[in-house]
């Protein structure tokens, strides 16, 4: 596992491959659809991409190794959290489009387990309704 921040003038970079990616898939795109995908790295003043490279190896299973990825992008958004910064963990379509991610400079081994954005609160986030805890959480061995 590793990560990078994404800064200028490596987002440029980077909001260039993701409208060129966005323009070849949808070549009908409107000139503001493809503003919109260019400033996607540009929405917070930092960005971590956190990056996945999971192989075999003798002790650590592979699917442990990418958990490890996505524990880690969560514990950014804590720490960032914890520091009073906002921050939202994001992958979008571009963290699989292979033309960003060499743009981006990623192996062939390598995956975007996440984009972690960290700023300043505009204002404070809504709350959006969530399900009952016992419509999505079952105990073990729970008689019903």
């Amino acid at each position: 596992m590793r990560g990078f921040a994404i800064t200028a003038p490596r987002i440029c970079v980077a909001c260039a491959a993701i409208a060129a990616a966005f323009v070849a898939k949808y070549p009908d795109a409107t000139p503001d659809q493809i503003e919109f995908e260019r400033r996607r790295l540009a929405r917070a003043p930092l960005v971590i991409a956190v990056v996945s490279r999971a192989a075999p190896h003798v002790k650590i299973p592979e699917w442990e190794q990418v958990l490890s990825a996505g524990a880690a992008a969560m514990s950014l958004v804590l720490a960032a959290h914890a520091l009073g910064y906002a921050a939202s963990w994001i992958t979008e379509w571009y963290a699989y489009d292979r033309g960003v991610l060499d743009a981006l400079g990623l192996k062939e081994n390598e995956r975007i387990a996440g984009f972690v954005h960290i700023g300043r609160p505009a204002q404070p986030p809504e709350d959006r309704p969530r399900p009952p805890l016992e419509e999505i959480a079952t105990r073990f061995g729970r008689d019903e």
